[in-house]
């Protein structure tokens, strides 16, 4: 969870008390009026003390979510109303407001874990009597296409952005109670079929569930035991997995390439050694040995408290031979979450890190801290944020934030402990690449350079590196700024060239169309309006 340690462990009694609380209300049945009770309460709760909440979602659809599951309540099993007020929750979209995975999974998942590489969802661990269906490509829950399944199991995750969902929101595929609330099995059962791809064969395969507290995972991968098996060869790991589930963060000197590599998985203090004695051992070693390159790597780092920060900046910044472009990279992923999205906000904004690897799981600027509600009959907790974490102006503010350079691990690379990430973080060549396009194109139209422009916005977009940027939203955006500060000619100029890098971007044949009429040529912009109507059918 978010920031102060005090909050922290509060949070987790809270959240041990309902485990607890549920394991003995579990014998009891409540009826739908008091599920309907529980309901409101929940409503009053949330606009009496936390309708701040109310920003990705207006309080009016919210309410009406709220009535409908109300007046259906009567007509759905148990499991069904638990999804469902998961599902009001979620509407927030901020991973912190919840209602806990465990409160609907605790009793049933399948021995599965799976996770979604740049080539599909696989399973990555399984139980060892399950062991035929390991390194599979998953094609079906339940008859239903994987990417169907997953967008029908999204609205009951508390999903902050696409990679929140890729994160955590996969084991939610993983629970009868949910595949049978939102529609993908006909009843509620403890089997289920998925169809599987291995070896170029399809097959089906049914798993019969476990409680959950039976799985064997950590950062959602899996720990191989004797009783669990890993898609990955065990025989040797790679550096970000090193000691994973041993210590929150270590560093290892590469001595070949003056490279220091770090990871660091939580931004808690672990009992071995506080963060702060780890990050004056860190710039120690550094200060004493020839470093000429630092490698940070919070990829599976799911927050903790943010006030750790802070000598990790103030050591970066008094080091300007390490903290300057192509000497500090920070690695990245959809793991990286709550404090280490402050974290990460803090190097965007303070240093000069080349960021790698892919989007965070947190907005910029978020709502943390969560206080518990529990509801009066069923004794269930919501979990509801209070504190707004602003780092970066409300202009400046994400749905994520995006490296400089992405890179996505396939399966393969996973299972053969190679790590694409950290490799192009070794080798990529910080003279030979634009490290910020849209910074890159802004400095060339501002210099009249306008054939440069061109020539490089073409490459650009077409190469991989670049593959994650919105340049259509990000060019779109530009555009619109233009004609409102009235300069149109360079608005007709943005959008004209990019109705030739995106001939099939609606968005940017009606930009161009308002771009001429904004520049007097009326009977083109009717034509530039007409085009984008047709490719918007």
């Amino acid at each position: 969870m978010q920031t102060q340690s005090i909050l922290k462990l509060l949070l987790g009694i809270c959240i041990v008390f309902n485990v607890s609380n549920s394991k003995s209300f579990a014998q009891k049945t409540i009826t739908a009026k008091q599920w309907q009770e529980d309901l409101r309460f929940l409503q009053q709760k949330t606009h009496d003390n936390h309708a701040f909440l109310f920003k990705k979602i207006k309080q009016t659809e919210w309410d009406n979510e709220v009535e409908k599951l109300y007046q259906q309540i009567p007509n759905l099993q148990e499991h069904e109303i638990k999804v469902g007020l998961s599902r009001i929750v979620s509407l927030f979209q901020y991973g912190h407001t919840q209602i806990p995975f465990s409160t609907i999974a605790k009793d049933a998942v399948l021995p599965v874990n799976l996770y979604h590489f740049k080539d599909g969802v696989y399973v990555e661990g399984v139980e060892k009597t399950h062991q035929k269906t390991l390194g599979a490509k998953v094609v079906k829950i339940a008859g239903i296409e994987i990417e169907k399944a997953l967008s029908k199991v999204r609205p009951v995750a508390p999903v902050e952005n696409d990679q929140y969902f890729k994160a955590y929101g996969l084991r939610f595929l993983t629970v009868p109670a949910i595949l049978h609330a939102q529609g993908i099995i006909p009843k509620l059962t403890d089997k289920v079929t998925l169809t599987l791809e291995k070896e170029g064969k399809v097959f089906d395969y049914t798993f019969s569930t476990i409680p959950l507290k039976d799985m064997s995972r950590d950062y959602n991968l899996t720990i191989a035991n004797e009783k669990w098996l890993s898609a990955r060869n065990n025989d040797k790991t790679p550096l970000y997995l090193k000691y994973l589930n041993e210590k929150f963060y270590y560093f290892e000197y590469l001595p070949d390439t003056k490279t220091m590599y770090v990871r660091q998985s939580s931004v808690f203090d672990h009992d071995s050694e506080t963060l702060k004695d780890f990050y004056k051992r860190l710039f120690t070693f550094i200060d004493t040995n020839e470093v000429e390159k630092l490698i940070y790597d919070v990829r599976l780092n799911g927050g903790g408290n943010n006030y750790n920060n802070r000598p990790l900046i103030k050591g970066l910044l008094a080091r300007p031979n390490i903290n300057k472009k192509g000497n500090l990279f920070y690695i990245i992923g959809r793991n990286t979450f709550s404090a280490c999205q402050n974290l990460t906000n803090e190097i965007e904004n303070y240093t000069e890190a080349i960021i790698i690897g892919e989007p965070t799981a947190e907005n910029k600027n978020f709502y943390g801290d969560a206080t518990k509600v529990t509801l009066p009959n069923s004794k269930i907790n919501a979990y509801l944020s209070f504190a707004w974490w602003q780092d970066m102006a409300q202009w400046e503010n994400a749905d994520a934030t995006v490296p400089h350079f992405s890179k996505e691990m396939t399966f393969n690379e996973y299972s053969n402990n190679e790590d694409p990430v950290l490799d192009l973080a070794m080798n990529i060549d910080v003279d030979e690449v634009v490290i910020d396009p849209m910074d890159h194109f802004t400095q060339l139209f501002m210099a009249g350079k306008m054939e440069q422009l061109a020539k490089d916005a073409t490459r650009i977009v077409k190469d991989p590196l670049y593959q994650h940027i919105p340049f259509i939203k990000e060019f779109d955006r530009v555009g619109k700024l233009l004609l409102k500060q009235g300069q149109n000619d360079g608005a007709l100029y943005v959008y004209k060239m990019n109705t030739q890098l995106y001939p099939d971007s609606a968005v940017m044949w009606k930009g161009f169309g308002e771009a001429l009429k904004a520049t007097g040529n009326v009977d083109d912009a009717k034509n530039a309006f007409a085009k984008a109507e047709q490719l918007s059918k």
